[in-house]
């Protein structure tokens, strides 16, 4: 099949990473062909090419464009100076980014196993960065005295963990509103560090 009419490079591009992430989450990397995701897309096989070198490098563009993302919206973020009020900020922030994207997520998560070595390396210095952010606040907050925890770098993974599940079962149309779930993860994020 050709090109859809009427449709242009960049489009395809997106509608290539939609069904991308859309077939890695429901099926998982390693059980989606390159031919699924141009059925997906609405190209022939070869048009992918024009698009990616070859599914591993479509994976590692989406796990480090999602990670480029998610660092930029960080930083646009300005979280405050005051620690507790960072962590605050921190936590409905990766709460709110993190909902609006769960399939994004998912893969980004669960699909960092199938990175080749060095793809693996540049996504995972992507992601320390990220962490780096929350530890930075909670040493902040070590060091004023308003936060109690063993250890930075566990307290500081075990935060993103608690946070980033809630992709696993949040809907929007489910029994609590995003707010409530931010109230009651924060609630809990507090709760982990003494604070």
């Amino acid at each position: 099949m050709a090109r859809t009419a009427g449709s242009t490079s960049s489009e395809t591009g997106h509608r290539l990473r939609q069904a991308a992430v859309a077939l890695f989450a429901r099926h998982g990397y390693a059980a989606v062909s390159m031919r699924q995701i141009a059925a997906a897309t609405g190209v022939q096989v070869g048009a992918l090419y024009n698009h990616t070198a070859d599914k591993q490098s479509l994976l590692f563009d989406l796990l480090s464009d999602h990670m480029d993302a998610l660092l930029a919206a960080l930083e646009a973020e300005a979280l405050p100076d005051d620690p507790l009020a960072a962590l605050e900020a921190f936590t409905r922030f990766h709460l709110r980014y993190h909902a609006a994207r769960p399939d994004a997520v998912f893969i980004a998560y669960m699909e960092l196993r199938n990175l080749t070595p060095d793809n693996f390396a540049r996504v995972e210095a992507q992601r320390r960065a990220y962490e780096a952010q929350l530890e930075d606040i909670l040493r902040r907050g070590s060091k004023a005295e308003v936060m109690r925890f063993d250890d930075a770098k566990l307290a500081c993974l075990a935060i993103i963990a608690l946070l980033t599940g809630v992709t696993t079962w949040f809907r929007a149309d489910g029994r609590l509103r995003q707010s409530e779930v931010e109230d009651i993860y924060w609630s809990m994020t507090r709760r982990l560090v003494s604070a």
